[in-house]
C-alpha cells in the first residue's frame, strides 16, 4: 500500500487521539486502584476508540470523540464548577484537538459520501465555545476572587505624623525599627501614579556565576536599599556593599570583601544597617554589613573604607566560640539590627543537615568598638550568661535568621526563631529546643535578658520556623486607650496579634487538635497546635484530589495519582516513612518578607503564596545506597562534611532518617495545585477581618519548558518579597514571578499601574524624596533562583516626570 495513503491527516490525527486515550485509560486505572476518580477510565476508553475509528476513516470516530468530550465537560463542571483555571487542564487540550478534528482536511477523509460535511463544522463550534468558556470563566474566577469584604477605614483617630527630615530616610528594612514599611510621603497618589516613569537604573555587575543555579543552589537579589540623606546603600548576592546617589543612581563607592562563596548554597543579602554615633570620632557614620563566610564589617558611610576602630581593622568574626563551622554552614542573609548602640544579629544555619550543627545564638555588639555586649544562648542558664573560658555556644539550637524588629521606647528587640536541626525529625531535641523552637522572643536590647516568648508551633517538624520579626503597631482598645501591639506573620498563614510588652495574645489563640500518627519512631508530636482564631487565617484550605492541576490533561491526571499515592492529613501531616504532601511548606504562605502595616488606618497588607511540596522520608541507609547522600562519621570525626548534591536532600545525619523536600510539580514542571498561586490581602486590624483580597500577577514569565515566555493568564502567581504602603493610599510591590513592579489602591486593591522590570523583582521596594524634590520608588530587580525568574543585577527607580 502507498505510504502516502497510510499517513493521511486522519490516520495521524487518530493515532494522536488514540495514544492520548490509551494514556488516559492506563493512568485512569492506576488512579482508580488508588481510590481516586474512576471517570478517567471512561474518558480513556472513549478517546482510544474514537482515535482508532478516525485512523480507520470511520465517521463514528468524530462523533464518539465529541460525545466523550461532552461527558468530560459535564463531569468537569460537576467536579470544579465554573472555575476556568481548573477547567483548563481538564478540557483545553482536548478542545483544541477537537477543533483540529473538525477541520476539512480531516473530516473529508473521514466522512462518507452521504454524510453532511457541515456536521464536522458544527462539532468544531462546540469545541470553540468550550475554549471561549474556559477563558471567560477563568477571567471571571479571577474577578470573583478579587473580593471586597468591607470598606477600609478612611482614617483612624490618629493624626498623620508631621514630616521631618528623618521621615524621608529609610534606615531599616521596614523604614523604622517597627518594621511597618509605611512611608508618610504623598507626592505619588492614586490619581497620578499612572504617570510614573523610569528615573534611573543602576547595574551592580554582580551577576550569577556558573553553577549557582544548579542542584537547588539559589542566586537571589533580595536587597531592600536603605537611605540616609541623599545616599542609598545596598548589598549584592556575593556580598559587595555599594553606595549610590539617591537622586541620580550614580555610584559613590563600592566595597568588595573578596568573599569565597563557593560553599554557600544560598546566595542572598537582604540589606545592610546604618549607625550614627557622635562618640566615635573616627567613624561616626557606619554601614554595618556581613560577609558570606560569617564576618561582620563596619564601613565608613562616606568613603566605603573599613572603620579601623571597629573590631580588627573593621571586621568581627562571627564564628568565634561557635566550634566546628564548615564553610557555608553559617552566614547572615538578613540585615543586622542597630538600636540603642547595639548591633544585634543571628545567622542562617545550613539546616536539615545534621544534629549538633552550629549554634543559633543571638549576639549583640557595641556599635562603636565591635566588642561583644551580650549573647543569648537558650542552652545556657540563664541564656544571656557569659561563656567561660574554652566554652562554645550550645550547638544545634534554633536560630534567628530573619529580619529583627524593635521598640526603642520599651528597649525590646524581637527575635524570630527557627526550629532545631534537623528540621523533620525531632526525637533528639532537648527541652530548651522544644521550648523556643518556632517562637518569637523579646529581649532587652541592653542586656539580652529575655522578657517573654511566644511559640507559634509546638515541636515543629515541618520547618514552619518564624522567618521574620513582627510588625509593630499601636491599636485602639475597647476602653479608648492605646495598646502597643505587634502582628507576627507565619509560614502557615496564621497571624498572631500580641501585646508587645508582654507577649500575651490580644486576639484569641486556641489549642487545635492535630494528627500525630503515623509518625517516625521515637517522635513525640504535640497533640495540639496554636490556632489564632481571633485573626483572619490566610492558610490554604486542605487539599483534595480535585484540586490537582497541571499544564495538560495527562499532567493533571498524573498529579492526581501523586496525591492519592501520598499521605496527606492537612497542614500538620506528620512526617513518616514514605512520601507525603506538605502544604504549606518551608517557603510558607508568608516567608522572610513579612507584612506591611498602615499605622494611621490600622490596615495590614500581606503578599501570600500557595506552593505545595512533597516530602519523602527515607531510611538513611537507603538514601546512601541511592546516591542521595554519603556516609559521614559526624562532627567529632574531623572528616570533611559531604554536602548532598541537591539542596532538596536533607541528610539529617545523627538520625536514622533522610528527608527529600521538593515542590509538587507535574511531568512538565507545572504546579500540581490549582491557582491562584499568589494573592495580596488587606486586613482591618481594628475589626480583625479581611477588607479585600485579590490574585496578583500573571503566568507571563512562568518557567515552562525552560523558557520565560508564557501566556499572561491572570491566575495570581507565586510571590517572594513584600510591599510598601504610602500615606497617599498606594501599595507598591514587585514580588510576583512575572517581572513587574505594580501599584495598587490601598482602598480596594485595584491595580493602578505596572512597569516591566529588567529581571525578577523578588525583593521589597522602598520610597523616598530625592534632592530634586521628586518622590522615587526603588526596587532591586535581580530575580530569584527558587522561583526561576529572570536573573539580573539592576536597581531601578521610578518617579513622576520632572516639571
Amino acid at each position: 500500500m502507498n505510504s502516502k495513503r497510510i499517513f493521511t491527516w486522519s490516520f495521524m490525527t487518530g493515532l494522536v487521539i488514540g495514544l492520548i486515550g490509551l494514556a488516559y485509560l492506563l493512568l485512569g486505572i492506576w488512579l482508580a486502584a488508588l481510590g481516586g476518580s474512576p471517570w478517567y477510565i471512561l474518558f480513556g476508553a472513549g478517546y482510544l476508540l474514537s482515535g482508532i475509528f478516525i485512523a480507520r476513516r470511520k465517521a463514528r470516530g468524530i462523533w464518539l470523540y465529541l460525545l466523550t468530550f461532552l461527558v468530560c465537560c459535564g463531569w468537569s463542571l460537576w467536579e470544579v464548577g465554573l472555575d476556568g483555571w481548573q477547567l483548563m487542564p481538564r478540557l483545553f487540550v482536548m478542545a483544541l484537538l477537537g477543533v483540529w478534528c473538525s477541520l476539512p482536511w480531516v473530516t473529508r477523509q473521514v466522512m462518507a459520501d452521504g454524510d453532511n460535511p457541515r456536521a464536522g463544522t458544527l462539532a468544531g463550534l462546540v469545541y470553540i465555545v468550550a475554549i471561549a468558556g474556559i477563558f471567560y470563566t477563568g477571567w471571571q474566577v479571577t474577578a470573583s476572587r478579587f473580593v471586597h469584604h468591607q470598606a477600609i477605614p478612611a482614617q483612624s483617630g490618629d493624626t498623620p505624623p508631621a514630616a521631618t527630615p528623618a521621615s524621608n530616610d529609610w534606615r531599616f528594612y521596614g523604614r523604622t525599627e517597627a518594621g511597618q514599611r509605611y512611608s508618610p510621603l504623598t507626592q505619588i497618589t492614586p490619581a497620578n501614579v499612572s504617570q510614573l516613569k523610569p528615573a534611573w537604573e543602576y547595574h551592580s555587575g554582580d551577576v550569577m556565576r556558573k553553577g549557582e543555579n544548579k542542584g537547588g543552589r539559589e542566586f537571589n537579589f533580595e536587597v531592600t536599599p536603605i537611605k540616609v540623606g541623599n545616599s542609598l546603600f545596598i548589598c549584592t548576592p556575593h556580598r559587595e556593599v555599594i553606595a549610590l546617589d539617591a537622586t541620580t543612581g550614580k555610584q559613590r563607592w563600592k566595597f568588595d570583601p573578596k568573599s569565597d562563596t563557593s560553599a554557600n548554597e544560598y546566595l542572598a543579602c537582604r540589606g545592610v544597617a546604618y549607625s550614627q554615633s557622635a562618640d566615635d570620632k573616627m567613624c561616626p557614620e557606619k554601614i554595618i554589613a556581613t560577609t558570606s563566610e560569617a564576618r561582620m564589617v563596619a564601613l565608613n558611610a562616606q568613603t566605603g573604607k573599613p572603620c579601623s576602630s571597629f573590631g580588627q581593622n573593621g571586621f568581627v568574626s562571627l564564628t568565634d566560640h561557635m566550634g566546628d563551622v564548615p564553610p557555608g554552614f553559617h552566614f547572615i542573609t538578613s540585615q543586622p539590627m542597630v538600636m540603642d548602640g547595639r548591633i544585634v544579629l543571628g545567622g542562617w544555619i545550613y539546616d536539615n543537615q545534621s544534629t549538633g550543627e552550629p549554634s543559633g545564638v543571638v549576639r549583640a555588639y557595641d556599635v562603636n568598638s565591635g566588642q561583644l555586649a551580650w549573647a543569648w544562648d537558650m542552652g545556657r542558664n540563664p541564656p544571656n550568661a557569659p561563656l567561660k573560658a574554652g566554652e562554645v555556644y550550645t550547638r544545634g539550637t534554633p536560630n534567628g535568621w530573619g529580619t529583627y524588629t524593635g521598640d526603642p521606647a520599651l528597649g525590646l528587640i524581637y527575635i524570630p526563631l527557627g526550629n532545631a536541626t534537623p528540621d523533620y525529625y525531632g526525637a533528639k531535641r532537648r527541652p530548651f529546643d522544644d521550648k523556643y523552637s518556632s517562637s518569637l522572643v523579646a529581649l532587652d536590647i541592653h542586656t539580652g535578658e529575655e522578657r517573654w516568648h511566644f511559640q507559634t508551633v509546638h515541636h515543629d517538624v515541618w520547618d514552619f520556623d518564624v522567618p521574620v520579626g513582627p510588625t509593630l503597631v499601636d491599636l485602639p482598645s475597647p476602653d479608648g486607650s492605646t495598646v502597643p501591639a505587634l502582628v507576627q506573620t507565619t509560614k502557615m498563614g496564621q497571624l498572631f496579634l500580641l501585646d508587645r510588652r508582654t507577649g500575651k495574645p490580644l486576639a484569641q489563640v486556641n489549642e487545635k487538635p492535630v494528627p500525630t500518627s503515623p509518625s517516625l519512631p521515637g517522635e513525640r508530636l504535640s497533640p495540639t497546635q496554636p490556632d489564632s482564631v481571633g485573626m483572619p487565617n490566610l492558610s490554604p484550605a486542605d487539599l483534595k484530589e480535585s484540586d490537582a492541576w497541571g499544564a495538560t490533561p495527562i499532567d493533571q491526571l498524573y498529579c492526581r495519582i501523586q496525591f492519592k499515592s501520598a499521605r496527606y492529613q492537612g497542614q500538620f501531616t506528620p512526617p513518616a516513612e514514605g512520601k507525603s504532601i506538605a502544604y504549606p511548606a518551608f517557603d510558607g504562605v508568608i516567608d522572610w518578607y513579612g507584612a506591611s502595616v498602615d499605622p494611621i488606618r490600622h490596615v495590614l497588607i500581606a503578599n501570600t503564596s500557595y506552593i505545595p511540596f512533597t516530602m519523602e522520608v527515607k531510611k538513611s541507609a537507603d538514601a546512601i545506597r541511592e546516591g542521595l547522600m554519603q556516609k559521614w562519621a559526624g562532627w567529632t570525626s574531623r572528616q570533611p562534611y559531604p554536602k548532598p548534591k541537591d539542596f532538596s536532600v536533607g541528610p539529617q545525619y545523627g538520625t536514622p532518617w533522610a528527608a527529600i523536600v521538593k515542590p509538587w510539580l507535574s511531568l512538565l514542571d507545572a504546579p500540581c495545585s490549582a491557582p491562584p498561586w499568589g494573592k495580596i490581602v488587606a486586613i482591618d486590624l481594628n475589626a480583625r477581618k479581611i477588607a479585600w483580597e485579590r490574585p496578583a500577577g500573571t503566568t507571563r514569565d512562568m518557567n515552562i519548558f525552560g523558557t520565560h515566555t508564557n501566556v499572561p493568564l491572570p491566575t495570581g502567581i507565586f510571590m517572594m518579597g513584600a510591599d510598601v504602603i504610602t500615606q497617599s493610599g498606594l501599595i507598591f510591590t514587585g514580588a510576583t514571578a512575572d517581572n513587574y513592579l505594580r501599584a495598587f489602591d490601598e482602598n480596594n486593591g485595584n491595580e493602578l499601574w505596572r512597569a516591566r522590570l529588567p529581571a525578577g523583582g523578588q525583593a521589597t521596594p522602598m520610597t523616598y524624596t530625592g534632592d530634586d524634590g521628586r518622590q522615587f520608588v526603588v526596587i532591586a530587580a535581580g530575580g530569584h533562583g527558587g522561583l526561576g525568574t529572570t536573573s539580573g543585577d539592576a536597581v531601578v527607580a521610578y518617579a513622576l516626570p520632572a516639571k
